[in-house]
């Protein structure tokens, strides 16, 4: 007889993997899995306008209208809930939680916004000493793994957190994160990098895809009235 399908099945967690160098063949310094997958994910393309016509062009050829200075700025907003009732029915194997409630993983997903705290202390050195070319610190780079379809580069753009429930010491233990993120491409990155190769493969995958659909029946009565 056939095995019986589990009742509940293997459910792929969605997660945010933080790279802390953009070289190729590092490792994450930490991946934060979503505790819930959430319900919806907001996603916007947008044209990447093309360059400006030279000074003293005529303007542009007609054609030109198609034209792109590269793949679109695509965005993504979603909701994480985290919740800490299970955690807190075992506090002996959650001692964290037990004691702090969500503000472990609140700051885990807060700080992807914070450069390193050595990282903004040399621009304070730097700027003290009179520098007058002071150098930005770089956030981490961060894969977002959703599926084997989508693990894309990249940058937390906004954080949001309702924190909706509460410990007898006021420590959050529910709470609902909504994070907003903008898709970096091969031409956010240098090309030896971990973020310009995912990119390149998730646009890859994405075209894949796209080969794999098939009209079929919709087709009918649709050529003739495309023009050929």
């Amino acid at each position: 007889m056939p095995a019986e399908s589990p009742l509940r099945p293997n459910v792929q967690k969605g997660a945010l993997a933080v790279y802390p160098t953009h070289t190729p063949g590092s490792q994450p310094s930490s991946v934060i899995v979503f505790q819930f997958n959430p319900e919806a994910m907001k996603r916007t393309l947008a044209h990447r306008a093309a360059p400006a016509p030279a000074a003293g062009a005529s303007g542009a050829a007609k054609e030109d209208v198609l034209r792109v200075a590269g793949p679109p700025l695509e965005t993504i907003n979603l909701t994480v809930d985290l919740h800490a009732a299970d955690q807190l029915a075992e506090p002996e194997q959650n001692a964290a939680v037990a004691e702090h409630g969500l503000h472990p993983a609140l700051a885990t997903l807060e700080l992807l916004m914070y450069p390193p705290t050595l990282n903004a202390l040399a621009i304070e050195q730097q700027a003290a000493a009179g520098q007058v070319q002071v150098n930005p610190a770089d956030l981490p780079l961060i894969l977002l793994v959703w599926g084997a379809s989508r693990v894309v580069p990249v940058k937390l753009t906004s954080f949001a957190v309702s924190e909706e429930a509460f410990d007898t010491r006021l420590n959050p233990i529910a709470a609902k994160v909504e994070l907003g993120m903008q898709v970096l491409t091969y031409m956010e990155f240098s090309d030896s990098s971990i973020g310009r190769d995912a990119f390149i493969t998730y646009q890859k995958t994405k075209e894949g895809l796209a080969l794999q659909r098939r009209p079929g029946s919709q087709l009918t009565g649709i050529r003739n009235l495309i023009p050929h």
